[in-house]
């Protein structure tokens, strides 16, 4: 008899937007006719155990199960980058990095419900996040941390003066 075998995937994309200028959110750049000079786009398609950590999935599967987990709704999660090239590995609790930064959720952000993903977007304005982004991730807040994933890929330094805002979406089929 033939076993079946079965596998998932996350297809994980980056967007950094990059803004000459202090920000507090895309809309306001855009309200002030300040459009994003980089848009920085990369799409990562990978098995599962690449870049989600046993953190993030055992969260997942505890909100999935009616379980008390924090969410990762737009009170709590955020974005971060830091400045660590180290390999992903399922057991890391967060970014590794010996400098990291993290912003909250944009407004209407995470999005989620239909395309098999959910959509973070965080706003780095000037004088935050200004080291080599190298990593990446979502997590559930400063309290009590649990990141769904971390991923490694160089996308700059961002000096200061500018407001890079990051959207990370992760879907899974």
């Amino acid at each position: 008899m033939m076993g079946l075998e079965e596998k998932g995937a996350l297809k994980a994309r980056l967007s950094i937007a990059k803004f000459k200028g202090d920000f507090k959110s895309e809309a306001e750049a855009k309200e002030k006719g300040v459009e994003p000079y980089e848009v920085d786009e990369e799409t990562f398609e990978m098995p599962l155990e690449d870049v989600f950590l046993n953190e993030g999935i055992n969260a997942i599967w505890t909100l999935v199960c009616g379980g008390t987990e924090t969410a990762f709704n737009n009170a709590n999660a955020r974005v971060g980058v830091g400045n660590s090239n180290a390999a992903e590995s399922p057991t890391h609790t967060g970014l590794q990095g010996t400098s990291t930064a993290f912003a909250a959720m944009e407004s209407g952000y995470p999005t989620f419900g239909s395309g098999q993903k959910a959509t973070f977007k965080g706003t780095f304005a000037s004088g935050q996040g200004e080291f080599a982004w190298e990593e990446f991730t979502v997590d559930n807040g400063a309290t009590p941390n649990k990141n769904l994933h971390r991923k490694v890929t160089s996308k700059g330094t961002k000096p200061s003066g500018e407001t890079w805002i990051l959207t990370i979406e992760l879907s899974l089929s």
